[in-house]
């Protein structure tokens, strides 16, 4: 079972400024509470006891949060000092977890992934990078991925508009040390520099897991969250 997270929290939220113009993304208010505190209570009914959060913009903000309300559990910090990408920011907090597997994903996204399926299927493969994903209809927000028969990622194609298939929901089994082997750049994308480029060279599988998912990095799907979020968090929705 997967009890360590690394949840990536530095992201500028350009695009949701709008909507919430002096917050961190994974702080706008859903129903008056801050997002990421339902992704979080979520976590620990799935297991999570350790979490290391990735920040940087506005950091102070998610960090009072946290030790407001969650005080009691095992928290820790990793600080970018300037963007490094999520690639960057995932390998530097990689540093501090003490788990061999950890669970990666976006503190501005909801997929209500099942971990004991995910970290079950990850050591079963023997996986570098477990990817969880979500089967989509009519879709242009998101790339493709393409599964082979023994559900090894086959390869990603670019965001286009697709009538249906599996986007990447952005929740990660990951081996902690393998990952940290690898020879990448200071600055790197996880999704373009890590599993695009490595895609067939690496042991890199999908578990198909259709459930509720939502990214509030837009305007309409932060909004839309106000009313859908709450009804399907639930761990027996």
């Amino acid at each position: 079972m997967i009890k360590e997270a690394i949840i990536l929290a530095g992201g500028l939220g350009t695009r949701l400024r709008e909507a919430v113009p002096d917050l961190p993304k994974c702080m706008a208010p859903v129903l008056a509470k801050p997002f990421i505190g339902y992704l979080i209570d979520y976590l620990l009914q799935q297991g999570i006891e350790k979490f290391i959060f990735s920040l940087g913009y506005k950091s102070n903000i998610i960090k009072q949060y946290l030790q407001t309300q969650y005080a009691d559990y095992a928290i820790t910090y990793s600080i970018e000092e300037e963007p490094i990408g999520t690639g960057g920011a995932v390998r530097l907090a990689c540093k501090k977890a003490s788990e061999k597997t950890v669970l990666v994903l976006n503190g501005d996204t909801f997929f209500k992934v099942d971990l004991q399926k995910l970290a079950s299927f990850h050591d079963l493969c023997g996986a570098h990078c477990t990817l969880s994903l979500k089967p989509m209809r009519n879709f242009s927000r998101y790339g493709l991925v393409e599964l082979n028969i023994d559900y090894s990622i086959k390869s990603f194609k670019e965001n286009q508009y697709y009538e249906e298939g599996l986007i990447n929901g952005g929740v990660y089994a990951l081996h902690a040390e393998k990952f940290l082997q690898e020879e990448l750049p200071d600055k790197f994308s996880f999704e373009k520099n890590y599993l695009e480029k490595f895609a067939g060279s690496r042991r890199f599988y999908g578990i198909i897991q259709d459930d509720y998912f939502i990214d509030i990095g837009i305007p309409e799907d932060f909004e839309r969250a106000q009313t859908e979020l709450i009804i399907n968090i639930s761990t027996n929705a």
